[in-house]
Order: structure tokens, then C-alpha cells, then sequence
């Protein structure tokens, strides 16, 4: 993930309760290798801190996130990270499915290798969502 990118969310993190995820390989759990050929590490680590870290072995976040979330009254998620079109736009959809309000921080997200720009994640999100911001002051956070 490109440095300003890390050094963005890690920033934000400091401002907001956060959570991550990370992918973690179990093929009796989610067959990656089986049905495609490849496989995420097994045990990978957040490159930002977060206030909890959820492991998940697909693309969906586990229940538990929603579960935080929903112990917290959260009303509005801002995802961001690696893999707009993908990873991202799963969460997206679990969020959204749960009520959860997702919204898509586009300057702090970057695509997978079919999309670096992540510019294919903040349409396929604006379409199915209608949340994306694409600046930071687009959050109208206090200074």
C-alpha cells in the first residue's frame, strides 16, 4: 500500500474508534487456492492501529465487526484500505445490508491489480451506496 495512503488512515485512526481487518489464509475455511489459484498470508498484520482487528479468511468481515459496531450505536461507517473494487466493496455491502451507512473514503483506498487507482471500487461504491468522499475535507472534521 503506498505510504501516504498508511500514513492518511493511521492519521484519521488517531481521531475515531477504529477497526480493521486482516486476511488471513485458511483454505477449510475460504478455498482462495483451490478456486483461484493463489492465497493471502497467514498472518498477516493491520499496517495502521486500530482499536480492535477482526481476522476474516474471504471477503466479507466477520459478524463480530457488525457486532462491535452495532455495541458502539454506530450509525455511519467510513471504510478505506486496500482493494476498493473487492475487499472494500464487500464491507460495503455487509454494511449497508446491516443499516450501518457505508462511506467510502476514496483518497485513502487503492485498488487491487485489475485497478490501482481504486477508481473502479469509488464507482461500483457510488453506485450501489452513494457515499463516497474523495477529499478530506469533505468530513468537516474540527481542526
Amino acid at each position: 500500500m503506498p505510504e501516504p495512503v498508511v500514513a492518511g488512515i493511521a492519521a484519521l485512526s488517531r481521531r475515531f474508534y477504529t477497526v480493521a481487518t486482516v486476511e488471513r489464509h485458511d483454505e477449510t475455511v475460504t478455498p482462495f487456492e483451490r478456486q483461484l489459484g493463489w492465497k493471502p498470508a497467514a498472518d498477516d498484520r493491520p499496517l495502521v492501529p486500530a482499536d480492535r482487528v477482526f481476522v476474516k479468511h474471504g471477503y466479507l468481515p466477520p459478524a463480530a465487526l457488525i457486532d462491535d459496531l452495532r455495541s458502539r450505536a454506530v450509525e455511519r461507517v467510513l471504510v478505506c484500505g486496500v482493494q476498493a473494487e473487492t475487499c472494500c466493496l464487500a464491507a460495503g455491502f455487509m454494511l449497508f445490508d446491516e443499516g450501518l451507512h457505508p462511506t467510502l473514503l476514496a483518497w485513502l483506498s487503492v485498488g487491487s491489480s485489475l485497478d490501482r487507482s481504486g477508481g473502479l471500487g469509488a464507482a461500483l461504491w457510488q453506485h450501489h451506496f452513494g457515499s463516497v468522499l474523495r477529499h478530506p475535507d469533505e468530513l468537516r472534521l474540527p481542526v
